[in-house]
């Protein structure tokens, strides 16, 4: 796949926070009419999966590194996740999906994702494509884990510009890395490093 506050309670289960995944219910999304016109409909996760068209434009917007995290070069949502249009109008399918939950329903298949499940982010980074790095869970599991997490210094969680500003500088220094011949890791661990202005980091929980 090679270009392949705190918060509240109230908050939890919106798309404000990086950790949080998004349900299979959560995806709504856009279906659209013979006329143009767009209405919302359940995603179809398993054509979707299935579709090739869909997988290869899914992995043209990921920038594989290995085992470590395959960031997402596309549209970037307020909560940091990826966001790509999947299926096709013609055939009724089209909607707008978040990138890793459909990356997980390629890799998983849709029944791999319970109704009402999210895909959490085990490295916390919310635009990561890595398969390793995502499993299906409840949403009250990425609460926990946010409050147990988002305090440490250096984190992710913990980013200075918030999981879209993290997400889009990421994004942008690998696109830019790529169009000049610069050195990619070294562009990745720079924008990174931006959003902890204090240089502090914190390896292990209080």
């Amino acid at each position: 796949m090679k270009p392949r506050q705190p918060v509240t309670e109230e908050m939890a289960g919106s798309s404000q926070l990086s950790l949080f995944g998004e349900s299979t219910e959560a995806e709504p999304a856009a279906n659209v009419r013979p006329d143009g016109a767009e209405t919302a409909g359940p995603v179809p996760w398993a054509l979707l999966a299935a579709d090739e068209a869909t997988i290869r434009r899914y992995r043209a917007k990921v920038y594989d590194r290995g085992d470590r995290c395959a960031f997402f070069l596309g549209a970037i949502s307020s909560s940091g996740h990826g966001k790509i249009r999947a299926g096709s109008r013609k055939n009724g399918t089209s909607r707008v999906v978040t990138a890793h939950v459909l990356g997980y329903v390629i890799a998983n298949g849709a029944d791999a994702l319970p109704e009402g499940h999210v895909v959490r982010h085990t490295c916390d980074e919310s635009s990561c494509q890595l398969p390793a790095h995502w499993v299906a869970g409840e949403r009250q599991d990425n609460i926990r884990d946010y409050y147990a997490r988002s305090h440490r210094a250096g984190h992710a969680l913990n980013d200075a510009r918030g999981p879209d500003g993290r997400a889009n500088a990421i994004r942008d220094a690998i696109l830019g890395a790529l169009a000049t011949g610069a050195d990619v890791e070294a562009a990745i661990a720079a924008a990174i490093a931006a959003g902890n202005p204090s240089g502090e980091s914190q390896s292990t929980l209080d």
